[in-house]
């Protein structure tokens, strides 16, 4: 398997640390507001590098983390240690404690994981539930020599990390984000570039979420969480680590830099993979702009979850993909087409078991995979299934289902469930179903035979 690496801004073979395991950690959300369908496709990302890594048969540990304090404002500007805590300003917004946005908003991920058919990772950890690991991973920074109080806070000295050989922010794309505008430079600081391990509490305000700490009361910094969690779960170094393009500016080079300066400069991670942008009408999105969409906006206007899946997998994750109405209108158009064929298919077997898969298109679908995850091209070798009529029915369902545990579209369920009717038999089926209420039998027996006559779909009344 070839996998793409941000740090080395090259394609290499995969190779885990311990054969035949994977220790994996993806960054997840700041619940204080909605999840966009821009972070849907990040996380969708994690998602089918898991399935995939599970489908060519590898043990994986997967973590995600959930930012429920500590994510300043400041970050959209281009200075992620100053500005207001996003919680604590939700909280305000919506006259609400931290810990109740926390909790609203962690929720409605967790369902939108389960609508989008994530495989939820081993662990979901949560920064405030990790308060003691934070701590002390910052102590253990500043026993090295890698940290200085100011006045507010605790900072990463990342001069004294390089006179001690090492390189700071390799990874980094600050040179290819153009949006956003510095800050004032806090004059404090010994270099502009040093982070926030721990913040201080304002003294004129009392946080809802804040704790006592060897330098005072307070709240950690953004980027140590991440750190301090994953190691607690997944030992000093990880095999991949997931994320958004936009982390590679400051969060993720923050990460290496604070996690090799406690463990020795051991490499912190093997494997950086960033999913790209999605852009909207081929613009920026954001919620400013009102096409900041979420599931359920997806969901009221009509379409199916698997359709904004099958859209993401369109698109090679490294590339940004243009979401539309139109584009997302085609998608589930083409999942509706493969569940339908599924069906059919299906009433053709004489046995629910199904065990015919086509070796030679399992191994373009794999080849597909190690190709530094190309669901692009693996979609094309489902379709190449579909269309090829020297397959048998049996072999076509066993072969694009076991296609499905990657692609996770939930085609098993579908096929399975009642046939999603045009709105125009849907009004016929509640005319019926409202002509058998006022017992206007002749009314229902016509459009019963309207029905099965002009649309192929016949109902039956329970007795």
């Amino acid at each position: 398997m070839k996998l793409y690496d941000s740090l080395t801004r090259d394609i290499r073979d995969f190779k885990p640390i311990e054969e035949g395991k994977v220790r994996m950690y993806t960054c997840g959300p700041t619940v204080y507001s909605f999840v966009t369908i821009g972070n849907w496709r990040t996380y969708t990302l994690g998602d089918l590098i898991n399935r995939t890594l599970v489908y060519l048969g590898y043990d994986i540990n997967y973590v995600m983390n959930i930012t429920d304090v500590g994510h300043l404002t400041g970050d959209n500007l281009g200075d992620a240690d100053t500005g207001e805590d996003r919680l604590e300003k939700a909280a305000k917004k919506e006259r609400k404690t931290a810990w109740d946005i926390a909790e609203f908003y962690t929720e409605d991920f967790l369902t939108g994981f389960n609508k989008m058919n994530l495989i939820k990772p081993k662990v979901f950890s949560k920064a405030t539930e990790h308060i003691d690991e934070q701590i002390n991973l910052v102590k253990e920074i500043e026993e090295k020599g890698f940290a200085y109080k100011i006045a507010d806070g605790i900072y990463f000295d990342t001069q004294a990390y390089e006179v001690a050989g090492n390189k700071y922010g390799e990874l980094s794309n600050l040179d290819q984000i153009k949006e956003g505008a510095r800050v004032e430079i806090n004059e404090e600081k010994k270099d502009p570039r040093d982070f926030a391990l721990w913040k201080f509490s304002p003294i004129d305000e009392q946080r809802d979420m804040e704790w006592e700490s060897p330098w005072g009361k307070g709240f950690p910094g953004w980027h140590i969480e991440c750190s301090a969690m994953s190691m607690k779960y997944l030992g000093d170094q990880l095999d991949i680590h997931v994320g958004g393009e936009d982390l590679r500016s400051t969060h993720h080079p923050n990460e290496i830099a604070q996690s090799e300066a406690a463990t020795g400069a051991k490499p912190f991670t093997n494997y950086w993979m960033h999913g790209a942008f999605l852009t909207v009408n081929g613009g920026r999105m954001g919620k400013s702009l009102g096409n900041a969409y979420t599931v359920t906006d997806i969901e009221n206007e009509g379409y199916n979850l698997m359709a904004l899946r099958y859209f993401y997998l369109g698109g090679h994750y490294r590339k940004q993909l243009n979401f539309t109405w139109e584009a997302l209108e085609a998608a589930q158009n083409a999942y509706k087409k493969i569940v339908s064929s599924l069906r059919g298919w299906v009433k053709e077997l004489n046995s629910n078991e199904l065990f015919r898969i086509n070796t030679d298109y399992k191994i373009k679908f794999t080849e597909a995979l190690n190709d530094d995850l190309n669901m692009p091209q693996a979609l094309a070798v489902l379709w190449e299934v579909a269309k090829d009529q020297s397959l048998d029915a049996e072999t076509k369902v066993s072969t694009i289902l076991d296609f499905d545990r990657v692609l996770g579209l939930k085609l098993e369920e579908s096929i399975s469930q009642p046939e999603e009717y045009s709105l125009e038999v849907q009004s016929l089926i509640e005319e019926r179903n409202q002509a058998r209420a006022d017992k206007n039998w002749s009314r229902a027996d016509e459009i019963r035979d309207i029905l099965k006559n002009d649309f192929d779909v016949e109902l039956k009344d329970k007795a």
